[in-house]
């Protein structure tokens, strides 16, 4: 197994979650985006990753906004990715 697919084979347990909508907006990020994102964003995800449940959920929600510019950007980012079957 690769470096790469470590990599991402970790940061998909990480997603799993306590919510299944948590799990499924975290996923999707990286199905559809992890692979051609930058350094930066990829170290945004991983800090946002780090966050509890309780405080991802509402910046995932569009309840609240992070005061970190680079969450809120991934976060919205995230928010905006299209949902595919």
């Amino acid at each position: 197994m690769s470096e790469d697919a470590r990599t991402l084979a970790r940061l998909r347990w990480r997603s799993r979650r306590g919510m299944r909508e948590l799990d499924a907006l975290l996923t999707r990020y990286l199905d559809q985006c992890w692979h051609a994102a930058a350094i930066d964003e990829r170290a945004s995800f991983e800090r946002l990753l780090a966050c509890e449940d309780t405080v991802l959920w509402p910046w995932l929600s569009g309840r609240e906004q992070s005061e970190d510019a680079s969450l809120n950007a991934l976060v919205q980012r995230i928010r905006s990715l299209p949902v595919r079957p």
